[in-house]
């Protein structure tokens, strides 16, 4: 079977590849793989993952949540602890005491350490080998959402966009792209989508002007998106993940964003459960990839026997031939655009280079 357009964003259970990872990763419709903490040991570990995972197909999209703060996948061997983006957000807020106060001075300050942290980030993925980081967060900090916190870099959305753009540029000057989740924002909300299913009752009048203001703000940098597993009922009845009119008529339409979107996680309580029925799998890979995102993905799945992996794999395949989903050839040019342009530094080279220095001095 051929397809022009390769949707999937798969895991695997371990340290190495096995034949049975080989042979999914190898399947036409995987376009990626994204890796956990159990996917970690060493560096040098990671390095021959990553070169083993371009084996298989040398256009994998190789992914990672390495945000900062509580959510960094890799924080041993050298990897740099990065701080929470609240950090950032309270860097901003800090113009100095006394005689050394100076108005401004705290976000410029703020400015610069999340250009550092973007550089210092990807810079130290991509000399591991790894393609693409889903950061940065552009949710609001209402003090609401635990499973948000300190993700967020502010509760004003200017002060959101501007660190975000910032950090944007550090990881552009490492060479990889950047992902702003979770549209139009999860902030707002209780309920951690992992396990339930948030409601957010607001107007989208102010949802637009507050929680995805960042969004059309930073169109001219933004590369990809990640739409929240959150239903806002005044709005749509599904989840902005599930929904054309989030998708298509808000984010592409109204908001002229023009890049990848990715799914949220499929396994997550949120994106299993629609119009109050547990779904299949592959029906939720349908229902966001007809909705309007470009690649979906699914986590976690492939521990134990990865069943359910192989039951995504061959639902698509299913689906491909009876036309239930029909390949973009745009949403694949899009996934393609997120694979970095440039060869990475190697480690023992990047830690030598002044850039890299100055970051990290930024950051402490």
């Amino acid at each position: 079977m051929t397809a022009m357009h390769a949707p999937l964003i798969i895991d695997i259970a371990g340290h190495s590849l096995t034949d049975v990872d080989r042979a999914r990763l190898a399947h036409p419709l995987v376009g990626g793989i994204i890796l956990f903490a159990r996917n970690w040991e060493s560096r040098a570990q990671l390095v021959q993952l990553c070169a083993d995972i371009k084996a298989v197909k040398e256009d994998l999209l190789i992914c990672v949540d390495h945000e900062g703060g509580r959510v960094q996948r890799f924080k041993t061997d050298g990897f740099t602890h990065i701080p929470s983006m609240r950090t950032f957000g309270e860097m901003w807020m800090d113009d100095g005491k006394g005689k050394q106060r100076r108005k401004g001075s705290g976000a410029m300050r703020a400015m610069n350490a999340a250009t550092a942290a973007g550089y210092v980030l990807g810079s130290e993925l991509r000399a591991c080998g790894v393609d693409f980081s889903f950061t940065p967060v552009l949710d609001l900090d209402y003090g609401e959402s635990s499973v948000i916190g300190d993700r967020s870099f502010h509760r004003d959305p200017r002060v959101v966009t501007a660190l975000a753009k910032s950090l944007m540029h550090g990881l552009l000057q490492a060479g990889m792209g950047n992902c702003g989740k979770h549209f139009p924002g999860h902030g707002h909300v209780k309920a951690d989508s992992h396990i339930d299913i948030p409601v957010d009752k607001r107007k989208l009048k102010k949802i637009l002007r507050e929680d995805a203001a960042p969004y059309p703000w930073l169109s001219s940098v933004l590369m990809a998106v990640m739409p929240a597993h959150v239903i806002y009922p005044k709005v749509d009845a599904l989840p902005a993940g599930f929904s054309k009119v989030w998708l298509q008529d808000i984010l592409r339409g109204e908001l002229r964003y023009d890049g990848a979107i990715f799914s949220d996680d499929l396994s997550m309580e949120a994106a299993r459960r629609i119009d109050g029925e547990v779904i299949s799998y592959t029906e939720a890979a349908l229902r966001a990839l007809n909705a309007g995102c470009d690649m979906v993905l699914l986590c976690n799945q492939s521990l134990g026997l990865g069943e359910h992996v192989d039951a995504l794999l061959d639902g698509m395949d299913d689906a491909l031939r009876t036309g239930r989903w029909v390949p973009d050839v745009d949403s694949e040019s899009r996934r393609l655009s997120l694979l970095p342009e440039t060869m990475p530094q190697p480690w023992d080279e990047l830690m030598l280079q002044p850039a890299y220095q100055d970051a990290l001095n930024l950051l402490n």
